[in-house]
């Protein structure tokens, strides 16, 4: 991989039957989808030569695979419960050398953010695993970058349930066989308590909504940063989704908590 460029290909998994917020992605604000939204900013990587939607071979997932084809995207269907096989199976879909692992329910995704993450797993110490680490920047600016080959070997081998699931645990709770970069970090990390941007539940939606009808209009290529400004001059918006409590999957010896996608998968 190292002899030329690898091929980047972008997977942001979905699917309509979330448990706490059910048909979540495709809520509207200011003017379109969450998926839409989060699909959109995406494509404004510099980094990506592809972006992918993987959704599920259910029926009721039919509209996110027409949302997916409506933006010019390639869709592929897989399993439910076996996510790591639905990954496994869009990568090779399209011919992917690196693997960058997304959720649909984060579309306040930060493009500049990515490419950052993908920049420095291209440009540093060969490695096989990276992520941002959430636990110094909000949810919802979550993402991963990994070898095809660590995927294909992961979907191969994986026989924990959970491993199948969450689609990077087999890589990253084995440290001796996979090499593990560190992850992405601010500098410096945001002041105040953690913040949630993802849509789990209704107050994450009503939070997120805000966001974006404030930010959309004025400035459509808006960052993370751009979200801070706004929370600073709106501080009691902060408190909208406090209550949400984010499920984690633990991470032996990694810093930030895994999001589970029984949700959002």
């Amino acid at each position: 991989m190292r002899d030329r460029r690898p091929r980047i290909v972008c997977i942001s998994q979905a699917r309509m039957t979330s448990t706490r917020l059910p048909g979540k992605i495709l809520l509207e604000a200011a003017g379109k989808s969450l998926l839409a939204h989060h699909l959109e900013r995406l494509r404004r990587c510099g980094t990506l030569d592809a972006v992918v939607l993987a959704t599920t071979v259910n029926r009721t997932d039919d509209p996110v695979e027409r949302a997916g084809r409506a933006l010019g995207l390639p869709v592929f269907r897989g399993s439910e419960q076996d996510v790591l096989s639905r990954f496994a199976g869009a990568a090779a879909m399209a011919g992917a050398d690196l693997v960058v692992r997304v959720t649909s329910d984060c579309p306040l995704i930060d493009p500049a953010l990515v490419d950052e993450l993908v920049g420095g797993f291209v440009a540093g110490p060969a490695a096989d695993y990276r992520s941002i680490d959430t636990s110094r920047f909000p949810r919802g600016l979550d993402a991963e970058v990994f070898t095809r080959a660590a995927l294909d070997e992961a979907a191969a081998q994986a026989t924990d349930p959970a491993e199948r699931e969450h689609v990077t645990p087999y890589i990253y709770r084995r440290p001796d066989r996979f090499r593990i970069a560190e992850p992405l970090r601010p500098a410096p990390a945001p002041d105040g308590p953690p913040q949630r941007w993802c849509v789990d539940e209704p107050a994450d939606f009503e939070l997120v909504r805000r966001l974006l009808e404030a930010l959309v209009p004025e400035k459509p290529d808006f960052g993370w940063q751009d979200c801070c400004n706004v929370l600073n001059r709106h501080p009691d918006w902060i408190g909208i989704n406090a209550a949400v409590r984010q499920k984690t999957l633990h991470r032996p010896g990694m810093p930030m908590a895994h999001k589970e996608k029984n949700n959002g998968s």
